[in-house]
């Protein structure tokens, strides 16, 4: 069991280090695709509410994905439905005209023109964020959707002035006048409003104002927090709000406001290309989201910054961080935006490659990569410089055009922990018995740790074992793993697990058996010897068996412990089981087979009996029916009569109760129903002889 053990903790070891450096950003791929497919499913062709089929829809939309005629009929019914209705809330109308932007419904521009009128007064007496968030974004729809119907606000100063109102000096906004928690979740939602506030005016809007809330953005971003990996993102700060939002949410609404808001102002908003790069990072590093609420805040977001005015990232990714020298793998490197789509023309370098024993000298100094236009990847052939190991590789990203340094965020550097596997070689391994006083080598012996071993040893409490390799990496350099195990295991499965420790260029470990006495238990008898080395980097990771040694050790004190009781192992219960022998109780002694005949015989005397006294007295068959119906009854009934005698025997001989009375009833019943025609019949033609 230990043996097991060992194995899969050295296996989960050299997962677990490689896992941990895959801090690697990947664009939006087909995984995303096939986890949308899953995650937004319709009922009968729609979904719970409006809210969550506009979801579904921008979520399919934004993968490519292609199922808006599965559920186009159901969701336009609803749409149509929700904006004829008078009585819809501001909300539902926003969602509908959202689904409608997607599916195109067949809406009359009449409706359009009576719900933009709801939402100009809406809009107009509106003090709550919500409301004004709603009615905006719903004439922005309508905007869109329709160019006959007026939606613009003639009063939009003083729209943008109420929702302002609103603002925080830090930045975030509050929910209604009323309530003074403010909220970053609420300031993206502001941020949209007032952009669709911009782009509905009749008039332009006080620029100064303009310049305000740019600020006021630059104040919001003072607030976003970082992750060590160079990821960004925004998070509540209050706790009293009804429904706090978690970073996810609160980050996608941040960005869709931004997002929003730059697209339809002059002149740039001053947030670092970094903070926008680290935004994308956030959404990219949580995987693929479980539920579809944060998916297509994922999604949405990330299609938000995929075409922005403020900076598009642009994603530095890695397909392998792991390079092999036994098969000559090439450093391989991709820039896409957040959606995978081609980067502008640009040049990868690789600045600088530190590895994991010294963080100040550099293994490569600037070297470009190779662009190759058919895979549209960058290339590196990994220098004779590098050996096995683990590496931190600093990239930094060129663009070629000037023009695209103000469209594109690169973020600068950008650092990647690289794992380059080899294998060792091990050499001068040999294992040797010594004479504890003068240290006189008794017993000496040559390994192949890369073959198999097995080897027979044996020593007293007086000797010592010493066991003793190189390793060396391909280019003869002198390698350290992260693991290096000696075992001893007893004949009784106690076992003993010693670190191999390094003295120079080799791995030597020696064994004082004499002062090991009360940590093996005074336990005389074989012993497994059992080796294992294994590094994250290291192609050749091995778990091997030596030999055994026979040890001859004093007798054991009376007071000296006792060795532990062996674990259980839990996958014995899935073994053979022991056989289990049964004992059956002895056959009582039966009586001889002429004596059962005798019985038998006189079981039968009574029928035949009974047949002799019917011959006796004859047959009288003169009331049995004639005609042909009542015959057939009379005659069914009879052979019932003698399946059931027939019954009544194949029971004695074969049959069992329960199989008995099952058949039994059935017949019953079916005697049951001929004898009552029969008899009922025979009735009838006595009563007709009487009255005659």
């Amino acid at each position: 069991m230990a043996t097991r053990n060992l194995g899969g903790f050295l296996v989960l070891i050299l997962a677990i280090a490689i896992c941990e450096a895959a801090s690697v950003f990947q664009p939006i791929s087909d995984s995303h695709r096939s986890a949308g497919s899953e995650l937004f499913t319709a009922n009968d062709g729609s979904f719970g509410s409006l809210e969550e089929a506009y979801e579904a829809l921008r979520s399919f939309e934004i993968l490519g994905i292609d199922k808006k005629s599965d559920i186009r009929t159901a969701t336009c019914q609803s749409v149509v439905d929700k904006l004829g209705s008078s009585s819809s809330a501001p909300k539902d109308l926003f969602y509908a005209l959202k689904v409608n932007s997607i599916l195109k419904c067949k809406v009359n521009d009449k409706i359009f023109e009576g719900i933009a009128a709801r939402l100009k007064a809406i809009a107009n007496t509106a003090s709550s964020l919500l409301d004004f968030y709603h009615s905006i974004g719903s004439l922005v729809l309508i905007k869109d959707q329709s160019s006959e119907v007026d939606v613009l606000l003639a009063d939009a100063g003083g729209i943008f002035h109420s929702i302002k109102s609103l603002s925080q000096s830090d930045g975030r906004w509050r929910f209604s006048s009323d309530n003074p928690e403010s909220s970053t979740y609420a300031a993206g939602l502001a941020l949209e409003a007032l952009s669709g506030v911009v782009s509905l005016a009749s008039s332009e809007i006080d620029q100064s104002k303009i310049g305000t809330l740019k600020s006021d953005i630059l104040k919001l971003f003072d607030s976003v927090e970082k992750y060590d990996d160079g990821a960004m993102y925004f998070d509540e700060k209050v706790v009293d709000l009804r429904e706090r939002q978690s970073p996810l949410s609160t980050t996608a609404s941040v960005v869709r406001g931004l997002t929003a808001f730059a697209a339809v102002t002059s002149g740039n908003i001053k947030v670092p290309g970094d903070k926008i790069l680290g935004l994308a990072k956030f959404f990219l590093g949580i995987g693929i989201p479980g539920n579809a609420k944060d998916f297509f805040n994922q999604v949405d977001s990330l299609a938000s910054l995929e075409s922005n005015k403020v900076a598009i990232p642009l994603i530095l990714s890695l397909p392998a961080t792991v390079l092999s020298l036994t098969k000559k793998d090439r450093l391989q490197v991709k820039v896409n935006t957040v959606l995978g789509s081609s980067a502008p023309p640009l040049t990868v370098k690789l600045v600088r490659a530190l590895s994991s024993g010294s963080k100040v000298a550099s293994t490569i100094e600037s070297q470009e990569l190779k662009f190759d236009r058919e895979s549209e990847s960058h290339f590196l052939d990994v220098p004779k410089s590098v050996d096995v190991g683990n590496y931190i590789f600093v990239f930094e990203v060129v663009l070629h055009d000037s023009e695209d340094e103000k469209v594109y965020a690169t973020g600068g550097s950008t650092q990647v922990q690289i794992f380059v596997t080899g294998v060792i070689k091990i050499e001068n391994a040999e294992i040797v018995v010594l004479d504890s006083d003068v240290g006189s080598i008794e017993t000496q012996k040559k390994l192949d740790l890369a073959g198999e071993n097995s080897l027979a040893l044996s020593a007293n409490h007086l000797q010592k074992l010493r066991l003793s390799f190189q390793l060396t990496t391909p280019f003869g350099n002198a390698f350290k793993p992260h693991q290096v195990f000696l075992k001893l295991r007893h004949e009784t499965k106690v076992e003993h697990i010693f670190v191999v420790g390094k003295s120079g260029k080799k791995f030597e470990i020696i064994l004082d058996f004499l002062g090991l006495v009360e940590k093996f238990y005074y336990l005389s008898g074989s012993y497994d010897i059992q080796l294992t080395v294994g590094d994250a980097v290291m192609e050749n990771s091995f778990f091997r068996a030596i030999g055994y040694i026979d040890l001859d050790l004093p007798e054991a004190p009376e007071k000296a412990s006792r060795p532990p009781t062996p674990a259980i192992d839990p996958y014995s219960k899935y073994g053979p089981k022991a056989e289990i022998s049964h004992i059956f109780r002895v056959p009582e002694k039966r009586p001889s087979q002429e004596l059962s005949l005798i019985f038998l015989g006189l079981v039968f005397l009574p029928l035949i009996g009974f047949l002799v006294g019917l011959l006796r007295l004859g047959v009288n068959l003169k009331n049995f029916p004639t005609s042909a119906l009542p015959a057939t009854f009379g005659i069914l009934f009879h052979v019932g009569i003698a399946a059931v005698l027939l019954l009544y025997v194949l029971f004695w001989l074969k049959l069992d109760l329960f199989t008995t009375l099952k058949w039994v009833g059935l017949l019953g019943v079916f005697l049951l129903f001929v004898g009552h025609r029969i008899l009922s019949h025979q009735a009838s033609t006595s009563a007709k002889l009487k009255s005659a």
